[in-house]
């Protein structure tokens, strides 16, 4: 069992040194609360519980998040607490430009003020669209007030001319099927009414649902938050529930330090390869681990995720969505193998109060077509398998499950594109000297280089290769994917391109060597030459003026540490404020 030991209640919480008590500040601040119409025994010490909400028109995938917040008052106001609806700041994959990823570290500071400088004694983190659940917490883990995870959940699943539709999974197959000549533009957008037919987060196992099974898998949401479709009454009962399990944890003063151990984040990991889970994990779950003081590395996601077979049957890497997840029975029953396997830390506390075995081990199978035996796994050695060499000192990763087996060892010719916009000026040339077996390399798109990271290491193939009805080629560069996305892809390759790494001065004509059961991926130049070729090199990504983007360029770490500031690694402080009046 844990060795959490609750705290004795009552107790004078963080909120009385704005609410308690006569004086001229106490009664400054409370006496403008109550112009909404609080009546003043409110005020009497019982916990303050601020919902976090990343409701936004712009954020599609949270668009529901509103009615999620009055579930979630509900429950905390059943169990004697104080609920404030506090919004801040959301960034969505599908809307940001240039990419949400370069604002998860602002949202995570925004958010952390948000909670310290505010009177919150608990917070109900809610989310959904995939960079707004690690920074919410990541602001969590740095402030240390108890927390709980309420996510949007899935949408439904999606159907078009009886095929089973998988949000972005088929966006990239029926793109490349126009490419291919296999599919009319016209029936491109009559498909894209059917991807998204419902509010929630994408219904794959994309990187929305990724970050929704890893927080649970950390013990941060309650057992079976992941998989409940956005759309279904179970998702609004689960937020009232954690509406009212946040006050307890309140008083018991449970806190996301007691609940994110280094025992919590290996069984995230393992998680993530049984579900095979997005590759964007890797680096949220480093900067997750950072701010809470935990030594997390690229080796761990291998050590750890090297034996787990992939037993969940959802795209992009299987056949099924999100619905069926669910109703087979959820993240519950995959954690519930794993411990079985003997691949569970099973004594890691949740935020239940209970460990994360208590919390599993009666759970069915409903059915074993969507969580598979281990036996008809997808793939025997799921997980994200991390590559060193030359090409990346320091690491880039690979997700075998979305992969093709035939290019798992591989040697190529490098066709490479300097930057994004190269790639799309010379992609669709016929001219392009470019063939199924040559290696795509993309520069300049990691957290400097694009600036933010983008989704866009999984690039189309040209259009004469799938015309010969390929569908898959050895990608490598230094950007993100997708959890949708598939394909032989390497991705995260660093030091990125933009801070002088080897994958900078890879030339068109250069042969690189990809070995995944040796984890190894190579550039097959001499020494000397790379050495020559990395003094020759010259920074061509300028640093921004000013703002948010200095700060950003400035300051962001790279991707196999998370990608998170430099300043703010286990910079875990006081959660209480001055008082300035």
């Amino acid at each position: 069992m844990s060795g959490f030991k609750p705290k004795e209640w009552p107790r004078t919480l963080r909120s009385q040194s704005w609410y308690g008590g006569t004086s001229r500040d106490t009664i400054y601040h409370r006496g403008w609360m109550k112009n909404q119409g609080h009546p003043h025994d409110l005020f009497d010490g019982r916990p303050i519980i601020g919902i976090l909400n990343t409701w936004s028109d712009l954020t599609p995938c949270n668009g529901h998040l509103r009615e999620l917040a009055e579930k979630v008052k509900a429950g905390v106001w059943e169990a004697g607490g104080f609920p404030v609806e506090v919004p801040v700041f959301s960034a969505s994959e599908n809307t940001f430009r240039p990419t949400a990823m370069m604002y998860r570290n602002l949202a995570a500071l925004a958010v952390e003020e948000a909670m310290r400088g505010q009177p919150i004694d608990g917070a109900v983190l809610l989310v959904g669209c995939d960079k707004t659940t690690p920074s919410l917490v990541m602001a969590a883990a740095s402030t240390d007030i108890p927390s709980i995870v309420v996510t949007g959940g899935p949408m439904l699943n999606g159907y078009f001319r009886g095929e089973r539709v998988g949000s972005g999974t088929h966006l990239w197959k029926f793109s490349e099927a126009v490419k291919a000549g296999e599919m009319t533009q016209e029936e491109f957008v009559e498909a894209e009414a059917s991807m998204s037919r419902s509010s929630g987060t994408c219904n794959t196992m994309g990187t929305a649902s990724t970050m929704a099974s890893m927080v649970e898998a950390l013990g941060m949401a309650l057992s079976g938050n992941a998989a409940i479709p956005a759309v279904d009454s179970r998702r609004r009962v689960m937020a009232q529930l954690s509406g009212r399990r946040i006050v307890q944890m309140v008083k018991d003063d449970l806190k996301p330090s007691d609940i994110m151990t280094k025992a919590a984040f290996e069984n995230a990991i393992r998680v993530n390869g049984a579900i095979g889970g997005s590759t964007n994990a890797v680096v949220h779950l480093l900067a997750m681990a950072g701010r809470v003081g935990i030594d997390l590395t690229l080796d761990d996601w291998d050590r750890l995720g090297r034996d787990i077979p992939t037993i969940v049957n959802l795209m992009p890497s299987g056949k099924y969505l999100m619905e069926e997840f669910f109703y087979a029975g959820g993240l519950p029953v995959v954690i519930k193998r794993l411990g079985e396997a003997g691949k569970l830390n099973k004594d890691a506390l949740t935020v239940s109060g209970e460990t994360i075995w208590d919390e599993v081990k009666d759970v069915k199978n409903w059915n074993e077509d969507v969580i598979l035996p281990v036996e008809k796994a997808l793939t025997q050695h799921g997980g994200i398998v991390v590559l060193r060499g030359n090409l990346a000192p320091k690491g880039c990763v690979l997700k075998p499950s979305a992969a093709s087996e035939h290019l798992m060892k591989h040697r190529g010719r490098a066709v490479v594109f300097e930057d994004i916009d190269d790639y799309k000026a010379k992609i669709n040339d016929e001219a392009l000297d470019i063939d199924e077996t040559c290696v795509m390399v993309l520069k300049n798109c990691g957290p400097r280089g694009y600036p933010g990271m983008a989704e866009v290491g999984n690039m189309g193939l040209p259009p004469k290769v799938l015309r010969k009805g390929i569908t898959d080629m050895v990608r490598i560069s230094d950007a993100r994917m997708s959890g949708t996305a598939y394909g032989t892809v390497l991705l995260h390759t660093s030091p990125e391109a933009a801070r002088g790494g080897p994958l900078a001065i890879v030339k068109d004509g250069d042969f690189i060597e990809l070995d995944v059961d040796a984890r190894k991926i190579h550039l097959d130049i001499s020494d000397e030459e790379m050495q020559r070729r990395l003094a020759d090199w010259r920074p061509n990504v300028e640093a921004p003026p000013s703002g948010y983007a200095k700060l950003f360029h400035d300051h962001v770490e790279g991707a196999d540490t998370g990608a998170d500031f430099d300043f703010l690694k286990g910079c875990r402080g006081s959660a209480v404020g001055k008082d300035s009046h």
